[in-house]
């Protein structure tokens, strides 16, 4: 979601927090701003939409200053003005504000009740007015936070500036992470550490409830309790790199490209390939007791968590439970002891996730955690850390954070089926060898980008796209279905192949492509005949299978794809693959921005 970087610098800082911003546009945002102090005075700039039209309005009205912050804002309270957009500033203090202030509308009344004027409908408002009453009634910017940050419900990252103290910046953190960066005579605030990169490898992470006030000499930090503590200081490994292009015409189109890399990056770390077993992190509990498994995840996490349930409960037998994080607490779900609660996110910041994550420690779960940032909020508070390898993910629809998510997944089905006596060593090894397969049949996948950009054009002009999928594949339908909604804006909904004939066959006629995901295989027949429902009322397939169900069920076809015959486990990452490209094709035929889609962020942390 929203993006912040704060610097106390011995040189300009206003181009230097406008790269840090751009390095943090993937997240998604509406509008942009910076505040600088120059000369006792503070100078704010913003801009509605893209960072371009903040660069234009800096060039037209300079922001000088050593010491600034700046943030990217995805629209919460208010719509994404220039008046809305952050920093929000009084005659004393500048910040910037990542989360949501649940309690915003009561502190609001009181200040205007005492004579504060807003300029914006922002919740984020209110934290600076609160922090300036205090300022300007004499406490010191330390004090001043300590008095309001108890008053404030909700989630928050904060970054705050001061006039009559130009050389500090305060952060602060409670639900929304927030990064230290340590330089030489210079320091920073992030959101996360690849905002810092060119700036700083060396960083250290704040904790829940924490508050940060950095100078040049260095930081001071303190608990939710304001006792002063020591954070690690560590090493990002964020580097600039991460963040660029090279010959791809989009980060999506990298971030697919890359996906045998990364997925294969991250099956080494659990796959012993001499022993030919699955091997986990080191844990201290045992995952033989586990009676059931809860996942808790959100948007195409949640959809890894769908194909995760089918290998849980075939392989290990255990009884599997799945929500959408955002619904989950509010269910009051009934959690038996002994239970383990799985939690799925590229961020590992998600909000709605993380809130589910510490309902489910607090009645006593065993916590796993399958995350991209082994050091974000979820993968601290794990008891089982199952990291993905999958690299900085840039473009907001995600693509090869998913794929790797179903590797780990994959692996951990794998060994509780071992830890509980389901398969043989032999029958692993076997399993292992298919894993050991996966890059090159994603490769193999890939291979077949130009027909599937080709055929692009016959699902543009669509207003309305089905998926169907059975089994596993049903997953894939919906990821498949939210990608091509995500970033080409066609109105697409995924079904499991046996429900249409339930009611949404109603939606089939001429206009109306449908995607079929049929791997031949046990399910095979079964998922033609639904096919054979479709074509009989003029719908245009698309089928996506291996050469052998082509080959049966090809005829008569809008289009085909062709994939490489593989193992069921793995198929669903090998067919994840097809659905992205023609999301993405689709995308460039229809000239949306495929990296920045409209009204998304990348880390959602808000609930």
């Amino acid at each position: 979601m929203c993006g912040i970087i704060g610097i106390v610098g011995k040189e300009q800082v206003a181009d230097r927090l406008v790269d840090g911003l751009r390095r943090m546009e993937y997240r998604g945002y509406d509008s942009a701003g910076v505040c600088t102090i120059d000369h006792g005075e503070l100078i704010r700039r913003r801009a509605e939409g893209k960072l371009a039209n903040l660069v234009t309005e800096l060039a037209r009205n300079p922001a000088p200053g050593l010491v600034g912050i700046a943030h990217t804002r995805w629209a919460t309270h208010g719509a994404p003005t220039t008046n809305n957009a952050h920093p929000h500033a009084t005659g004393e203090v500048a910040l910037v504000h990542n989360g949501i202030i649940e309690n915003f509308r009561p502190l609001r009344e009181e200040l205007i009740a005492r004579g504060r004027t807003f300029e914006s409908e922002t919740d984020t408002e209110v934290v600076a007015h609160l922090v300036s009453e205090q300022v300007e009634a004499g406490l010191s910017p330390e004090d001043a936070v300590k008095v309001v940050l108890p008053r404030l419900r909700g989630a928050f990252a904060l970054a705050i500036a001061f006039r009559s103290h130009p050389d500090i910046l305060i952060g602060a953190r409670l639900g929304s992470p927030l990064v230290v960066g340590y330089g030489e005579g210079e320091m920073f605030l992030g959101s996360d550490a690849l905002a810092l990169a060119p700036l700083t490898q060396r960083v250290s992470y704040l904790e829940e409830g924490d508050w940060v006030v950095i100078s040049r000499e260095g930081a001071q930090v303190f608990d939710v309790h304001n006792t002063p503590v020591k954070r690690a200081v560590v090493a990002s490994g964020a580097t600039a790199a991460a963040i660029e292009k090279g010959n791809y015409r989009h980060f999506m189109q990298k971030e697919i490209y890359e996906q045998p890399i990364v997925v294969a990056q991250t099956l080494r770390s659990y796959l012993r390939r001499y022993e030919q077993v699955v091997s986990l992190p080191q844990i201290d509990f045992d995952l033989a007791s586990i009676r059931r498994v809860t996942i808790v995840a959100c948007g195409t996490s949640y959809y890894a968590g769908m194909v995760a349930k089918y290998w849980f409960e075939r392989f290990a037998r255990l009884p599997v439970d799945i929500d959408v994080a955002s619904e989950f607490r509010y269910r009051d779900p009934v959690l038996e002891p002994g239970g383990l609660a799985l939690f799925i996110s590229q961020s590992g910041e998600t909000a709605d996730t993380l809130a589910a994550l510490r309902h489910c420690k607090a009645a006593g779960q065993t916590i796993a955690v399958v995350v991209n940032v082994p050091t974000s909020s979820m993968a601290r508070e794990a008891d089982l850390l199952l990291p993905t390898h999958a690299g900085p993910e840039i473009g907001v629809a995600s693509t090869k954070a998913f794929t790797c998510q179903l590797a780990v997944l994959a692996a951990l089905a794998v060994h509780l089926a071992v830890k509980r006596g389901l398969i043989t060593h032999e029958e692993e090894a076997q399993i292992v060898d298919q894993l050991v397969e996966t890059p090159a049949a994603l490769n193999a996948a890939l291979a077949h980008d130009e027909e599937i950009a080709a055929m692009a054009p016959l699902i543009a002009p669509a207003r309305d796209v089905l998926y169907l999928g059975r089994g596993p594949d049903y997953p894939l339908a919906l990821e498949g279905a939210l990608k091509l909604k995500e970033i080409s804006y066609i109105h697409a909904e995924g079904y499991a192949s046996g429900e249409m004939k339930h009611g949404p066959i109603a939606l089939i006629d001429e206009q109306v492509p449908v995607i079929v995901l049929a791997p031949s295989g046990p399910l095979f027949e079964k998922t033609v005949s639904n096919m054979q429902e479709v074509r009989a009322r003029g719908g245009k397939i698309v089928l996506i299978s291996d050469a052998e169900g082509l080959a049966e069920a090809g005829e008569g076809c809008l289009a085909t794809i062709e994939m490489p015959k593989v193992h069921p486990l793995i198929a669903p990452l090998v067919y994840a693959v097809p659905v992205q490209l023609l999301a993405y094709h689709v995308a460039v035929a229809k000239g949306t921005d495929v990296d920045q889609p409209r009204n998304l962020a990348k880390s959602v942390t808000v609930e």
